[in-house]
Protein backbone atom coordinates (compact mmCIF):
# COMPACT_ATOMS: atom_id res chain seq x y z
CA UNK A 1 0.00 0.00 0.00
CA UNK A 2 1.38 3.38 -1.03
CA UNK A 3 0.94 5.83 1.88
CA UNK A 4 3.06 8.60 0.39
CA UNK A 5 0.03 10.79 -0.26
CA UNK A 6 -0.57 10.97 3.50
CA UNK A 7 3.02 11.71 4.48
CA UNK A 8 2.87 15.47 4.27
CA UNK A 9 3.96 18.13 6.72
CA UNK A 10 1.13 19.89 8.55
CA UNK A 11 0.23 23.27 7.09
CA UNK A 12 0.50 26.63 8.84
CA UNK A 13 2.66 25.40 11.70
CA UNK A 14 3.01 27.85 14.57
CA UNK A 15 6.46 27.05 15.91
CA UNK A 16 5.78 28.53 19.34
CA UNK A 17 2.95 26.05 19.82
CA UNK A 18 5.48 23.21 19.51
CA UNK A 19 7.55 24.39 22.49
CA UNK A 20 7.15 22.24 25.61
CA UNK A 21 10.08 23.70 27.60
CA UNK A 22 12.03 26.94 27.34
CA UNK A 23 14.61 28.92 29.32
CA UNK A 24 17.44 31.32 28.44
CA UNK A 25 19.63 28.59 26.95
CA UNK A 26 17.38 25.88 25.51
CA UNK A 27 13.98 25.09 24.18
CA UNK A 28 12.53 21.63 23.75
CA UNK A 29 9.83 21.16 21.12
CA UNK A 30 7.40 18.37 20.36
CA UNK A 31 8.36 17.78 16.74
CA UNK A 32 5.41 16.83 14.53
CA UNK A 33 5.74 13.90 12.12
CA UNK A 34 6.63 14.47 8.46
CA UNK A 35 8.64 17.63 9.18
CA UNK A 36 12.39 17.18 8.59
CA UNK A 37 14.78 18.35 11.30
CA UNK A 38 17.06 20.04 8.75
CA UNK A 39 16.53 21.40 5.26
CA UNK A 40 16.36 18.57 2.75
CA UNK A 41 18.34 18.59 -0.47
CA UNK A 42 15.80 16.91 -2.69
CA UNK A 43 12.23 17.13 -1.42
CA UNK A 44 10.17 20.18 -0.56
CA UNK A 45 12.56 22.70 0.99
CA UNK A 46 9.84 25.02 2.17
CA UNK A 47 9.75 23.68 5.72
CA UNK A 48 12.08 22.22 8.32
CA UNK A 49 12.36 22.47 12.09
CA UNK A 50 15.59 24.46 11.81
CA UNK A 51 14.06 26.93 9.35
CA UNK A 52 10.95 27.42 11.47
CA UNK A 53 13.04 27.84 14.64
CA UNK A 54 15.28 30.49 13.06
CA UNK A 55 12.34 32.38 11.61
CA UNK A 56 10.93 32.66 15.14
CA UNK A 57 14.01 32.82 17.40
CA UNK A 58 16.91 33.93 15.22
CA UNK A 59 20.27 32.16 15.11
CA UNK A 60 19.50 29.00 17.08
CA UNK A 61 20.92 25.51 16.53
CA UNK A 62 19.47 22.00 16.65
CA UNK A 63 21.33 19.88 19.21
CA UNK A 64 20.36 16.56 17.57
CA UNK A 65 17.96 15.23 14.95
CA UNK A 66 14.88 13.08 14.64
CA UNK A 67 13.94 11.15 11.52
CA UNK A 68 11.39 12.91 9.34
CA UNK A 69 8.56 10.53 10.30
CA UNK A 70 9.51 10.39 13.99
CA UNK A 71 7.69 12.73 16.35
CA UNK A 72 8.66 13.96 19.80
CA UNK A 73 11.16 15.75 21.98
CA UNK A 74 13.85 17.72 20.12
CA UNK A 75 16.28 20.13 21.82
CA UNK A 76 17.32 23.46 20.32
CA UNK A 77 20.15 25.61 21.73
CA UNK A 78 19.68 29.37 21.88
CA UNK A 79 23.39 30.25 22.03
CA UNK A 80 26.76 28.69 21.11
CA UNK A 81 27.72 27.95 24.73
CA UNK A 82 24.50 26.03 25.27
CA UNK A 83 25.06 24.09 22.05
CA UNK A 84 28.61 23.09 23.09
CA UNK A 85 27.37 22.10 26.55
CA UNK A 86 24.84 19.65 25.18
CA UNK A 87 27.14 18.44 22.41
CA UNK A 88 29.61 17.32 25.07
CA UNK A 89 26.85 15.50 26.94
CA UNK A 90 25.84 13.68 23.77
CA UNK A 91 29.49 12.79 23.10
CA UNK A 92 29.85 11.31 26.59
CA UNK A 93 26.44 9.57 26.36
CA UNK A 94 25.09 11.52 29.31
CA UNK A 95 21.82 12.58 27.65
CA UNK A 96 18.94 10.30 28.63
CA UNK A 97 16.33 9.67 25.94
CA UNK A 98 13.20 7.55 26.02
CA UNK A 99 11.22 6.58 22.93
CA UNK A 100 7.91 4.77 22.66
CA UNK A 101 7.11 2.42 19.78
CA UNK A 102 4.24 0.16 18.82
CA UNK A 103 5.62 -3.09 17.43
CA UNK A 104 4.25 -6.19 15.76
CA UNK A 105 3.85 -9.27 17.94
CA UNK A 106 3.70 -10.00 21.66
CA UNK A 107 6.92 -9.41 23.57
CA UNK A 108 8.09 -9.44 27.18
CA UNK A 109 11.03 -7.05 27.23
CA UNK A 110 12.42 -6.51 30.72
CA UNK A 111 15.59 -4.47 30.25
CA UNK A 112 16.53 -6.40 27.10
CA UNK A 113 19.75 -4.95 25.67
CA UNK A 114 20.61 -5.14 21.98
CA UNK A 115 24.32 -4.46 21.45
CA UNK A 116 24.92 -4.80 17.71
CA UNK A 117 26.93 -2.69 15.24
CA UNK A 118 25.17 -0.72 12.52
CA UNK A 119 26.31 0.32 9.05
CA UNK A 120 24.43 2.40 6.46
CA UNK A 121 23.43 0.91 3.13
CA UNK A 122 25.09 2.33 0.04
CA UNK A 123 22.16 4.60 -0.80
CA UNK A 124 22.13 6.02 2.74
CA UNK A 125 18.38 5.54 3.21
CA UNK A 126 18.55 2.60 5.62
CA UNK A 127 20.97 0.62 7.78
CA UNK A 128 21.86 -2.99 8.50
CA UNK A 129 23.63 -4.95 11.20
CA UNK A 130 27.27 -5.30 10.16
CA UNK A 131 29.60 -6.94 12.68
CA UNK A 132 32.64 -6.36 10.47
CA UNK A 133 32.25 -2.72 9.40
CA UNK A 134 29.44 -1.30 11.52
CA UNK A 135 29.68 1.17 14.39
CA UNK A 136 28.69 -0.20 17.76
CA UNK A 137 25.18 0.66 18.91
CA UNK A 138 23.17 -0.25 21.99
CA UNK A 139 19.47 0.04 22.85
CA UNK A 140 17.59 -1.20 25.91
CA UNK A 141 13.93 -2.21 25.63
CA UNK A 142 11.06 -2.55 28.13
CA UNK A 143 7.50 -3.70 27.53
CA UNK A 144 4.96 -1.06 28.56
CA UNK A 145 1.79 -2.95 27.57
CA UNK A 146 0.84 -5.99 25.52
CA UNK A 147 -2.22 -6.17 23.31
CA UNK A 148 -3.70 -9.00 21.25
CA UNK A 149 -1.14 -8.84 18.44
CA UNK A 150 0.97 -5.81 19.29
CA UNK A 151 3.18 -4.42 22.04
CA UNK A 152 3.84 -0.87 23.25
CA UNK A 153 7.57 -0.69 23.96
CA UNK A 154 9.83 1.77 25.80
CA UNK A 155 13.17 2.17 24.01
CA UNK A 156 16.28 3.62 25.67
CA UNK A 157 19.03 4.33 23.12
CA UNK A 158 22.49 4.38 24.69
CA UNK A 159 24.12 5.41 21.41
CA UNK A 160 22.58 7.53 18.67
CA UNK A 161 23.02 5.81 15.30
CA UNK A 162 20.74 6.31 12.34
CA UNK A 163 17.63 4.07 12.52
CA UNK A 164 19.14 2.37 15.56
CA UNK A 165 15.89 1.64 17.40
CA UNK A 166 14.17 0.45 14.22
CA UNK A 167 16.83 -2.06 13.19
CA UNK A 168 17.44 -3.29 16.75
CA UNK A 169 13.73 -4.02 17.15
CA UNK A 170 13.83 -5.87 13.85
CA UNK A 171 16.61 -8.04 15.35
CA UNK A 172 14.26 -8.89 18.24
CA UNK A 173 11.57 -9.94 15.73
CA UNK A 174 9.56 -6.94 16.92
CA UNK A 175 9.57 -4.52 13.99
CA UNK A 176 7.78 -1.21 14.46
CA UNK A 177 4.36 -1.13 12.85
CA UNK A 178 4.07 0.72 9.55
CA UNK A 179 7.83 0.39 9.00
CA UNK A 180 8.17 -1.77 5.86
CA UNK A 181 11.87 -0.88 5.59
CA UNK A 182 12.55 -3.08 8.63
CA UNK A 183 9.69 -5.56 8.28
CA UNK A 184 6.95 -3.74 10.18
CA UNK A 185 3.38 -4.51 9.13
CA UNK A 186 0.44 -2.11 8.98
CA UNK A 187 -2.26 -2.06 11.67
CA UNK A 188 -5.85 -1.98 10.46
CA UNK A 189 -8.92 -1.52 12.61
CA UNK A 190 -10.31 -4.71 11.06
CA UNK A 191 -7.35 -6.58 12.59
CA UNK A 192 -8.25 -5.64 16.15
CA UNK A 193 -11.98 -4.87 16.20
CA UNK A 194 -14.46 -7.72 16.13
CA UNK A 195 -17.39 -7.49 13.71
CA UNK A 196 -15.72 -4.70 11.80
CA UNK A 197 -17.59 -3.89 8.62
CA UNK A 198 -16.03 -1.92 5.80
CA UNK A 199 -18.32 -0.15 3.37
CA UNK A 200 -18.45 -1.57 -0.12
CA UNK A 201 -15.95 -0.18 -2.61
CA UNK A 202 -13.99 1.42 0.23
CA UNK A 203 -10.27 0.94 0.81
CA UNK A 204 -9.39 0.44 4.45
CA UNK A 205 -6.48 2.59 5.55
CA UNK A 206 -4.07 1.63 8.33
CA UNK A 207 -4.48 3.25 11.73
CA UNK A 208 -0.90 4.56 11.48
CA UNK A 209 0.45 6.02 8.28
CA UNK A 210 4.06 6.39 9.43
CA UNK A 211 6.63 4.56 11.51
CA UNK A 212 5.05 4.31 14.98
CA UNK A 213 7.99 5.81 16.87
CA UNK A 214 7.82 8.77 19.25
CA UNK A 215 10.61 10.49 21.22
CA UNK A 216 8.78 10.65 24.53
CA UNK A 217 11.26 12.11 27.04
CA UNK A 218 14.69 13.74 27.09
CA UNK A 219 16.84 14.60 30.11
CA UNK A 220 20.08 16.63 30.18
CA UNK A 221 21.98 19.27 32.19
CA UNK A 222 21.81 23.02 31.72
CA UNK A 223 24.93 25.22 31.77
CA UNK A 224 24.64 25.61 35.55
CA UNK A 225 24.28 21.85 36.06
CA UNK A 226 20.55 21.95 36.71
CA UNK A 227 18.73 18.96 35.24
CA UNK A 228 16.22 19.65 32.47
CA UNK A 229 13.66 16.95 31.76
CA UNK A 230 10.95 17.38 29.13
CA UNK A 231 8.19 15.00 28.08
CA UNK A 232 6.48 15.26 24.70
CA UNK A 233 2.83 14.13 24.63
CA UNK A 234 1.83 11.68 21.91
CA UNK A 235 0.75 13.38 18.67
CA UNK A 236 -2.77 12.69 17.42
CA UNK A 237 -1.92 9.75 15.16
CA UNK A 238 0.12 7.90 17.79
CA UNK A 239 -2.50 8.57 20.46
CA UNK A 240 -5.29 7.28 18.20
CA UNK A 241 -3.35 4.07 17.53
CA UNK A 242 -2.71 3.41 21.23
CA UNK A 243 -6.29 4.30 22.17
CA UNK A 244 -7.71 1.90 19.59
CA UNK A 245 -5.44 -0.87 20.83
CA UNK A 246 -6.54 -0.11 24.40
CA UNK A 247 -10.19 -0.21 23.38
CA UNK A 248 -10.27 -3.26 21.15
CA UNK A 249 -7.12 -5.32 21.74
CA UNK A 250 -6.57 -5.55 25.49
Amino acid sequence: MDLSRFKKAPKNLDFKELVIFENDNYMVINKPPFVPSLDERTADRSISILKLARETYGDVQLCHRLDKETSGALVIAKNPEAYRNLAMQFEHREVQKEYHAVVNGLHDFDSISVFLPIAPLKDGTAVRIDKAKGKMAETIFFTIRKYTRHTLVKCIPITGRMHQIRVHLQCLKAPIVCDPTYGGEMVFLSDIKRKFNLKNDTEELPLMKRVALHAHTIKFRDLDGQVIEATAPYPNDFEVLVNQLEKFAR
